[in-house]
């Protein structure tokens, strides 16, 4: 006689596959919406901060980099007769260094010190970030300098300084 005993039973293994995606965001610049520097009397210097500028970059890349690049418009009175304005020639910018970042790279503001401030009639890097890998954000305090000739006429001048990120 035979006898049989039935085994365990045993379940094989198995596998499941399992995927997810990581999404990319934007890449975004916030800036202040307004700035004050003060008053001066013609042939000076009046120079302020302008408050926080913050670059946020969302888009989870392997290789990130970034440029920030700030110009001024000329700064006008009245009715921006040659008297009632201040050339973009005589608007200087400097980012100092960063007030805060986060993530992974190398952060380089565009002016570090006052020494180097750079003339906004041109477009200039205000900050950049480079060897980045995924979310990575900056933010600074940039001063701005305008020399005020000496033939300026009374007035509240405006103008306006733009930041732009690629």
């Amino acid at each position: 006689m035979v006898v049989a005993i039935a085994g365990v039973a045993s379940a094989a293994p198995g596998d499941t596959a399992v995927t997810f995606s990581v999404s990319g965001g934007a890449l975004s610049i916030t800036v202040p919406g307004s700035a004050g520097l003060g008053s001066v009397l013609p042939g000076n210097s009046v120079s302020g901060q302008l408050g926080n500028v913050t670059v946020t970059d969302s888009r989870a890349l392997l290789t990130a980099s970034w440029t920030a690049s700030v110009v001024s418009t000329s700064f006008t009175t009245g009715a921006g007769t040659a008297p009632e304005t201040i050339p973009a020639s005589a608007v200087s910018y400097w980012s100092g260094t960063a007030t805060s970042t986060s993530g992974q790279g190398t952060f380089t503001p565009g002016q570090a010190t006052v020494g180097q401030a750079q003339s906004l009639s041109a477009s200039r890097t205000a900050y950049t970030l480079t060897s980045g890998v995924g979310n990575n954000s900056a933010t600074w305090n940039p001063t701005l300098i305008v020399v005020i000739p000496s033939g300026a006429v009374n007035g509240a001048y405006t103008g306006t300084v733009t930041h732009s990120i690629a």
